[in-house]
């Protein structure tokens, strides 16, 4: 029977992880890659594995890449801290590890959790994110600090079970998220040679607005809906607003006036 390894990687989910890591205790290894987490993290992981390994954070390419290393399993299943794997997927994930025919890699579908609500639409169901089964040794992911990509070695296929998704316990880890990914994104922003301003930033921002709301259907999420729509709307318009001030340097303390009555 192929051996299947669980991985998740974390820092400071301490509200999150016991319930990803108690999801894949059927795994044969569990890794979690920690980048130095300073509150509970790493207590509560030592409850479930003691494959713990310490990678500081250089973004989220160079993360995944790094764990891929430490792990021995024939089949590599990619969790995050605020992922649940449910029964029924994991049954999914060992037959498909048991064909002979299966392909090489697969997409998993999720079903987030957001305000008070399991997501219909908004572009969080089934919200697939790069493949999260896969074959050791065909998938390697691109070095992009945020939102990377991959590059599979093989065919690609698509699981039918979704996995369960809590992303924000509060409208607080939102806002927290939001902002830290809308700072990992300049770096993006910055290798694309994009041309700052205030209007790209509204026009971008606006045009996210639409897409999880409209275009996505997130107005049938009702008030979620919205909150996950203006959410993103913050969050691109953030994104290239801190590019500008970058690129600007905006960030330095002011010239004083001698009087600002002049």
């Amino acid at each position: 029977m192929p051996r299947i390894s669980a991985y998740i990687i974390a820092f400071n989910e301490a509200d999150k992880i016991e319930a990803a890591l108690r999801s894949v205790q059927w795994a044969d290894e569990i890794v979690v890659a920690d980048s130095f987490s300073t509150d509970a993290t790493v207590e509560i992981a030592r409850r479930y594995t003691d494959r713990i390994i310490q990678v500081p954070f250089e973004g989220f390419g160079k993360l995944r890449n790094r764990v891929l290393q430490e792990l021995t399993g024939d089949w590599v299943f990619s969790l995050d801290s605020d992922e649940r794997c449910t029964q029924a997927a994991a049954e999914e994930i060992r037959r498909v590890a048991a064909d002979p025919d299966a392909r090489d890699a697969y997409l998993v579908p999720r079903r987030n959790y957001v305000f008070g609500r399991w997501m219909r639409h908004s572009g969080y169901f089934p919200d697939y994110r790069q493949p999260q089964l896969f074959r050791r040794g065909r998938l390697r992911y691109t070095e992009d600090a945020v939102h990377e990509t991959y590059l599979l070695d093989g065919s690609l296929g698509v699981l039918l079970e979704p996995i369960a998704q809590v992303p924000f316990r509060n409208l607080a880890q939102m806002l927290f998220k939001m902002q830290r990914y809308s700072t990992l994104g300049v770096e993006r922003l910055e290798q694309r040679a994009v041309a700052p301003s205030m209007w790209k930033a509204l026009l971008h921002a606006s045009a996210s607005f639409l897409r999880h709301y409209v275009l996505q259907l997130g107005v049938l999420d009702g008030w979620a809906g919205f909150v996950i729509a203006f959410a993103n709307f913050e969050g691109t318009f953030y994104r290239y607003a801190k590019h500008l001030e970058l690129q600007r340097g905006l960030v330095r303390e002011p010239t004083l006036p001698d009087s600002f009555r002049d």
